[in-house]
This record gives C-alpha cells, sequence and structure tokens, in this order.
C-alpha cells in the first residue's frame, strides 16, 4: 500500500513537473476532423458546389497543405494513424471490421487479420498532451475502442466504436450522449458541446485544453436540414458534385466550424489556439467526385488518400500559405509536441515527421517517401464510379508510396505494378511501370525494404474459396 501510494505521488509530481516549464507558450489545441469529406469538398480547394466560407477563412488565416495525405483510405485505419504518429503495420488496424470483405469466391487470398481497437500500449496523442499538464476532451466520432477515456481522453461526448451515427437527428440512439429535443441536429450539437467547453476551459487561465472535435458528418447515412437541401436542389452543381444533402451536410459542418471559430474569439483564446482542420480520408466517389484524382474512399489512387489540412495558429504560423510538399496526417502528432514545446516525447516509434520547420522556415522534410500498407479486402460500392482497378473492390492486398512526383501501387494477388507521375497524371490513368523500368525497380525496392523495417504482413496463402470462372 505504501510502495502504491509513493508510485501515485511520484506520478503526479512528475506530470505536474512536466506541464511547468510550458505553460506559458503551449496553446489551447482544437483538432477537427471531417469524416469522409473529400479533397475537393470544401471551396478553398476548388469545388464550386459546396460552400464553405468559413472554412475557406480558416484556410486563408493558417497554412494550407495542398498535398496532404490520410495514412489510410477508410476511417478506423486512418484515425489509428492520427492518434498514435504510427503507421498501419506497428498498430494493426488496416480496415473496418473483418479483413474479409466482399464475396469469399472472390478473393484470392487470404488476407491478414485485421485489429479493431487500438492497444492500450500505444501512447495516443491525447495520453502525450495529458502527461504534459493539458486537459483532454473527445466529442463525436472515435472509433478506436469503446470508451476514448481509457485512452487519454478526460471527457468524452458520443464517442464509442460506432463507426457512423444512427441519425443525425436526435433522438440520436447513441448511448454516450444525451438526446436533445426532437429534431435536434447532431453537428449542431457536437458544436454546442465544444462551444461549452471551451468557455469552461477558458477561465482555467493556467491550464491549456486539448479538445480533439471528430465529426460524424459527412458519413453517411446522408441526411441534411431540409433548408439547405433545397438551397443545392435550386442551386444545381456538375456531374460528380451534385448531390443536395451531402451538399447540406458539408454546409452545416462549415456553418459549425465558423461558430466554433466565433467561440474561440468570444472567451478571449483565439489569439493562443492552434486549430487543425482535416478529413480522415477521401470522400466516397459514389457521391462526391474528387476529379481530377481518381476515385475516393476505399482506394489507394489519389482520390482514396487525398485530403484537405489548415493549421493555423496566430502569430507563429504564417497566414494564407500554401505548401505543395507531400504531408501526412501520422505528421499532426509532431508537429504538436513540437509546437507545444514538448521536448519528452513518448517512448514509441513516431512514423510521423514535425512539419512546424517547414510551415515556419519553408525547411524541406527529411523523410523520402509516404507509405501505405492495405494487407486486405474492401468490396466495391459502384462498378462505375468507384474508378477501381476492378469493379469488385475498392481495395485488394497490397501497398503504394509516394516519393517526389512519383506514385507507385503494388497488389499481392499478381505481383502487378503500377507507376504513375503525379505532376502529369494526377488521375493515374497512365501507368508508367512498363516504360520506366529503372525507376519502377528504385520504387519497389525501397517499398520492400520499409516493409521489412516495420515487419508489415504479406499476405500469401491461397484462398481455397477462391473460384476465378465466378470473378
Amino acid at each position: 500500500m505504501i510502495r502504491l501510494l509513493i508510485f501515485i505521488i511520484g506520478i503526479s509530481l512528475s506530470n505536474t513537473a512536466l506541464a511547468k516549464p510550458y505553460k506559458k507558450k503551449c496553446p489551447n489545441i482544437v483538432f477537427i476532423l471531417i469524416d469522409d469529406l473529400g479533397w475537393k469538398d470544401t471551396g478553398y480547394m476548388g469545388s464550386d458546389y459546396y460552400e464553405t466560407p468559413h472554412i475557406d477563412q480558416l484556410a486563408a488565416i493558417g497554412v494550407n497543405f495542398d498535398q496532404a495525405y490520410a495514412p489510410a483510405a477508410n476511417c478506423a485505419p486512418s484515425r489509428a494513424c492520427i492518434m498514435s504518429g504510427q503507421n498501419t503495420p506497428r498498430h494493426g488496424i488496416y480496415t473496418v471490421g473483418s479483413s474479409e470483405r466482399g464475396k469469399a469466391h472472390t478473393r484470392k487470398l487470404i488476407p491478414t487479420p485485421n485489429t479493431v481497437t487500438l492497444a492500450d500500449s500505444i501512447v495516443t496523442l491525447a495520453e502525450a498532451l495529458k502527461e504534459a499538464g493539458y486537459v483532454t476532451a473527445q466529442m463525436g466520432k472515435w472509433h478506436l475502442g469503446d470508451d476514448p477515456c481509457t485512452q487519454g481522453f478526460d471527457v468524452n461526448v458520443a464517442g464509442s466504436h460506432a463507426g457512423h451515427p444512427k441519425s443525425y437527428f436526435s433522438p440520436y440512439k447513441n448511448k454516450d450522449l444525451v438526446d436533445g429535443p426532437d429534431g435536434e441536429y447532431l453537428t449542431d450539437r457536437l458544436t454546442n458541446e465544444a462551444i461549452k467547453y471551451i468557455s469552461q476551459q477558458a477561465e482555467r487561465k493556467d491550464t491549456p485544453f486539448f479538445l480533439y472535435l471528430p465529426y460524424f458528418t459527412v458519413h453517411t447515412p446522408l441526411q441534411g436540414k431540409e433548408e439547405l437541401i433545397n438551397k443545392y436542389r435550386k442551386k444545381g452543381g456538375e456531374e460528380g458534385q451534385n448531390n443536395p444533402v451531402y451538399a447540406a451536410m458539408v454546409e452545416s459542418a462549415d456553418q459549425n466550424i465558423g461558430r466554433l471559430m466565433d467561440a474561440l474569439k468570444n472567451v478571449g483564446v483565439a489569439q493562443n489556439t492552434l486549430v487543425i482542420f482535416s478529413s480522415d480520408n477521401g470522400g466516397i466517389a459514389k457521391i462526391s467526385s474528387q476529379k481530377p484524382l481518381r476515385a475516393g474512399k476505399g482506394s489507394y489512387y489519389e482520390g482514396g488518400i487525398r485530403v484537405p489540412l489548415v493549421i493555423s495558429w496566430p502569430g507563429h504560423i504564417p497566414a494564407g500559405k500554401t505548401i505543395n510538399t507531400p504531408v501526412a496526417s501520422m505528421d499532426v502528432y509532431p508537429s504538436i509536441l513540437e509546437l507545444c514545446g514538448l521536448k519528452r516525447k513518448p517512448k514509441q516509434p513516431l512514423d510521423g515527421q514535425s512539419l512546424v520547420a517547414l510551415m515556419q522556415k519553408d525547411k524541406p522534410l527529411k523523410r523520402e517517401a509516404l507509405y501505405w500498407h492495405f494487407p486486405i479486402y474492401l468490396q466495391g460500392i459502384h462498378p462505375v464510379k468507384d474508378q477501381a482497378r476492378d469493379p469488385l473492390f475498392r481495395t485488394r492486398p497490397g501497398s503504394a508510396m509516394r516519393m517526389g512526383k512519383w506514385k507507385l501501387h503494388e497488389y499481392f494477388e499478381d505481383g502487378a505494378l503500377e507507376l504513375y507521375n503525379l505532376e502529369n497524371d494526377p488521375g493515374e490513368w497512365h501507368n508508367l511501370a512498363d516504360s520506366l523500368p529503372g525507376i519502377k525497380k528504385e520504387l519497389h525496392d525501397m517499398l520492400v525494404k520499409w516493409r521489412f523495417e516495420m515487419n508489415a504482413p504479406v499476405p500469401d496463402e491461397h484462398n481455397p474459396a477462391y473460384v476465378a470462372e465466378k470473378e
């Protein structure tokens, strides 16, 4: 008992000691993550259909990364990478649920088994900040376990293992969210909770806060406010971006981000708040086209993994700057640690790199390439609009990488390689693997070496249920 008491006191003193040196320079942090928002689903990224003036304004006062990537092409693995700072082979979360997606007789290989919960041994971003003296809150979609309060958060609103809401209108049927008045809109409600939390924390001037706000929107089911749906029905759009319900959801997200930014100003903490805005993966191709990028959520072509990313902190990060360097959402974790002046890093590998010197001084990143690994299957949604390699799956087992302007895909079922020059062909329609064998080999050698270093599993066992003629 005495040992336990000494241990608890020691941990408490350790946390206090960590927090003291940084309190004056540590910003508050608001991390806004929209679910399934595509790279081109905002005005500042080029859409003429979706109206996002508040998100556009956030981009105008911060740094916009126009070649930012999700670390995975769908929800759970991407969020696991963001929260851990680690690539998928380290935590084993490759997809949502089972890795055996699609019909068994169309799968040539036995895929790598999937992990569905982020291990407690992994130090999340929230845990790293909490150790440094932050108070932490999660409001919205967690998707990495049953209770985010076991993974570094002091407060949880609506977060669980669930990947999407049962309804965007109250009653929500969410055990972690008390229902509001009938018809209350979920995106509005989460913002109300966030504003309340910000107002409470603003009074604690000596304690910085970390608010992780992963909105459920714009994930299916598609449900928007009727007045906004009617607005977009009248407005109309172009082919691929003309769904009025989805557009209504995008605008509701934008309106609430505007409310959130106003709240930061109203309580006097805007100048000392780091705001990060992004999406967990590309948009669903059937719902919103990312043209000129190919495909969408679930695919490792550009439309499935390219995402919006904005980072803003007045006086510390340049305003209105656009960076073309390829970066990844895993970079957020080490970037936050550096911006907060936290020199004590978690005792685990971080695969992301800090973007601070790139943002502040245009200093190039040290890494050679970005990598993705997906030893699993993910069934198709629409045989044509998915723009996948074949009509049955958005993803078959494989890996991908990007180095400079070059992008390489490898598929484990047949050993095929695809090579693209993203400068000339951002849509990845012209495979150069046969015409540029030297570049293909260089990149493939790097990809194989990376997999070896990461101990990334490569499925090679034949699926006895596979029937070629029935594909």
